[in-house]
């Protein structure tokens, strides 16, 4: 599976090692983060993962910044984007099992890698429920 992963000056370090680890795992890494501390604007690199998604050039997301709050409001302007930020592996756990969200969002800030890893392998694990929760998303777009 391909997965894609954006990030901006805050997340550089984590994405780092979240590509090598998750390349160990199997799958295809495509990067639209950028590649330096050197200050950017969250929103370009949320554009370009978002759109991917979109496409069906990547099947899943994942994305960092440094409250993930910037990265999460970005994203979820794309129609086919459900972003979910988690800073926990519960929150990781019920943003795919009751949101099925497509992009999970880091804040690289505020969580240590060791909980930024068992966030995402959570969300890579956990199957959607479907049921009352398909039909709170059908009613998400307006």
């Amino acid at each position: 599976m391909k997965i894609g992963i954006c990030n901006d000056h805050a997340g550089v370090e984590y994405k780092f090692k979240l590509v090598k680890y998750l390349e160990s795992k199997g799958f295809e890494v495509v990067n639209f983060g950028t590649d330096t501390e050197v200050s950017v604007d969250y929103p370009d690199y949320a554009h370009k993962l978002a759109n991917a998604v979109e496409q069906g050039e990547v099947g899943l997301g994942i994305a960092l910044c440094g409250t993930g709050n910037g990265m999460a409001i970005t994203l979820n302007k794309h129609r086919g984007v459900r972003a979910g930020l988690a800073w926990a592996s519960e929150i990781g756990r019920l943003v795919k099992a009751h949101n099925n969200a497509n992009v999970l969002v880091l804040p690289a800030r505020f969580i240590s890698y060791q909980m930024a890893l068992r966030i995402v392998n959570t969300w890579l694990t956990t199957p959607f429920e479907g049921g009352r929760h398909q039909r709170r998303i059908d009613k998400m777009p307006v």
